[in-house]
């Protein structure tokens, strides 16, 4: 069977398919001034307010609804936030689901998960062995997998932020996009298509995609930082490091600490609750890391809510 190809054109096409299921997340703009940043205004793509406390809802629904599901259902790996997605989706659509986690996600995450009904096995240090478990299982139970970010469908569904940016916020030269997988970035730098400025940032503890981009390819990176459960792969897909290649045009690290900070200034300015993954976006030009030159038009994704702590909450 031949894989769908991930374009603006796949995008496009299957917005209107996902459309009913998801939300389609407001854009905020916010001072410069009240984060002490050296530009008038930075917009921000508020999707920790996306079904499920993050952006996968995109994804998992564009594989459920663009595959034939077998009466064995799905089966899903996750860091915590796919994991919560699938099941969310499987709920929606009436699908059963086993979803496979490791003991590092996010009790929050967990607790969502069990709420929408999937089937939920917790086990192993890293998304790495959630993975493999979930691999084993599906080997004999005939269920259909739903990759967190190495799979056409996932790439296309996530695509739909761009698709929806653009509309909302034309004008933008930069847009900065916490990496984990690379599921995300990887469907929106195939939107954007060099449209837009498209800056990858990691924590410098799981630095996946900016080792690969050194590399050449995909390459076994560090997994650990404060924002492990989300943002810290074994390596980053296959299918979307060709369109990283060409779509993703700089990539920076910032440190557990600036992702620290970037939690607490979006709870103090704004009362935004994200997760270190959700908020290491924004810890780029709060830390300075990401330096936007004079009049750049920059959008910041906050795509996660599910954080393991509340310990930013009141300072």
């Amino acid at each position: 069977m031949t894989q769908p190809v991930v374009d603006r054109a796949a995008i496009a096409a299957n917005y209107p398919r996902i459309a009913p299921y998801i939300r389609r997340t407001p854009v905020m703009a916010v001072s410069g001034a009240d984060f002490g940043l050296p530009v008038p205004d930075v917009n921000l793509k508020l999707e920790l307010l996306q079904h499920s406390g993050s952006f996968k809802p995109r994804g998992a629904f564009s594989s459920l609804l663009a595959r034939e599901v077998p009466r064995a259902g799905v089966v899903a790996a996750s860091g915590g936030n796919h994991g919560a997605a699938v099941a969310y989706a499987a709920m929606m659509l009436k699908v059963p689901a086993k979803i496979f986690v490791p003991s590092i996600a996010a009790p929050m995450k967990i607790a969502r998960i069990r709420g929408y009904g999937a089937d939920l096995v917790v086990g192993g240090d890293r998304y790495a062995d959630a993975l493999a478990a979930s691999e084993a299982w599906l080997a004999q139970s005939g269920a259909m997998a739903i990759h967190a970010y190495d799979q056409p469908e996932t790439l296309i569904g996530q695509g739909s932020v761009g698709l929806e940016l653009e509309q909302q916020l034309p004008e933008i030269d930069t847009l900065l996009v916490a990496v984990g997988g690379g599921g995300l970035i990887g469907g929106i730098a195939a939107w954007y298509v060099g449209k837009v400025k498209v800056v990858a940032v990691e924590p410098e503890a799981a630095p996946t995609l900016h080792m690969a981009l050194k590399a050449g390819h995909p390459v076994d990176a560090p997994a650990g930082g404060v924002a492990a459960d989300s943002l810290a792969p074994k390596q980053v897909g296959s299918l979307m490091f060709p369109i990283a290649q060409k779509g993703v045009a700089e990539s920076v690290l910032v440190t557990d600490d600036a992702i620290r900070d970037a939690q607490k200034a979006l709870w103090d300015k704004l009362r935004l609750v994200a997760e270190p993954g959700g908020a290491a976006a924004f810890a780029a030009l709060l830390s300075g890391r990401y330096v936007p030159k004079a009049g750049e038009k920059v959008a910041v994704l906050i795509c996660g809510s599910n954080p393991t702590s509340m310990d930013f909450i009141g300072g």
